[in-house]
């Protein structure tokens, strides 16, 4: 076990030593002002070469890396609306189900209404087919005119 303790302590020791040797390195090659120049023509060669390559890529109608990118970032936005309208599409399609059955209801009311519009008509007629529905009935006595008899 003490033998893992130390091995792993070794190891930290040499992989602290390695990044400081190579950082001390990079900063010594980086004062050297011949070899930062190359860095810098190196960076600026790749720069020439990349507006190359999408030059040429363009006079031949062919799509460059960025230009791909552009796209795919593009189809992505697209996408990401088009997820916000097919949600606000299915929130429609729930309120249109809840509508629908307020219309079934409306749709049996409209079939009550009928039936009782046909049964008043119905009782109206009967109404005026029975014969005493026509004929008057006796009045009431408070109506009837009383006879006075007069005495001589």
């Amino acid at each position: 076990m003490s033998d893992d303790v130390e091995a792993e302590g070794l190891r930290e020791r040499l992989t602290k030593q390695g990044e400081d040797t190579l950082g001390k390195l990079a900063e010594d090659l980086m004062a050297n002002p011949l070899i930062a120049g190359a860095i810098q023509r190196a960076f600026d060669a790749r720069e020439k070469a990349s507006s190359a390559q999408e030059a040429a890529l363009g006079a031949l109608m062919l799509p460059s890396a960025a230009d791909i990118e552009r796209l795919t970032r593009r189809v992505r936005s697209v996408s990401q609306r088009l997820e916000g309208i097919e949600d606000g599409i299915d929130r429609l399609d729930e309120r249109l189900g809840v509508t629908a059955t307020s219309v079934g209801l409306d749709t049996r009311l409209e079939a009550i209404e009928v039936q009782l519009s046909a049964l008043t008509k119905e009782l109206a007629a009967m109404h005026k087919a029975m014969p005493a529905a026509t004929k008057p009935t006796a009045k009431p006595a408070s109506t009837r005119k009383q006879r006075v008899k007069v005495s001589n």
